[in-house]
């Protein structure tokens, strides 16, 4: 799981910008960041080290939850970030159904695809609750 250096440096980077949600986001953020974070420690758990190349049918149904409660908020919200989380996440689900096409691109080009839109899933939203944080300040409320 953390065994290499890029995991552990993807490992703190994630945890930093979910907490700053937790602490500084508003509802929105605060929700997704616990949804994100229960899904990211599942996929932890139930991940198959030993055939990582393949298709893991538990980890793409915790990306539709994760995607899913994406709709969810920028359907009821009206900030932008899950909106572009929302794009990002899709990025991730068509890497993990790559696999079950006769494509066979190369297996780094996979994980890359995957790891990327992840990336891109946490920095919209670092970027959201920063932007809600700065909000609130410039309101006066915090």
């Amino acid at each position: 799981m953390f065994d290499t250096l890029y995991t552990q440096i993807g490992a703190v980077f994630m945890i930093a910008a979910l907490a700053f949600a937790m602490i500084k986001g508003e509802e929105p953020e605060r929700a997704f960041s616990g949804v994100y974070l229960v899904a990211w420690l599942a996929s932890m758990l139930v991940q198959n080290e030993s055939d990582l190349f393949r298709w893991q049918p538990v980890i793409a149904l915790l990306d539709v939850v994760v995607l899913l409660s994406l709709i969810g908020l920028s359907w009821k919200s009206t900030r932008s970030w899950p909106v572009w989380a929302m794009g990002f996440q899709l990025l991730v689900l068509m890497g993990l159904v790559i696999p079950l096409m006769d494509v066979r691109p190369p297996a780094w080009s996979y994980i890359a695809v995957v790891n990327l839109g992840a990336y891109g899933v946490i920095g919209s939203l670092a970027v959201g609750t920063f932007w809600a944080w700065q909000e609130r300040r410039a309101a006066g409320l915090e």
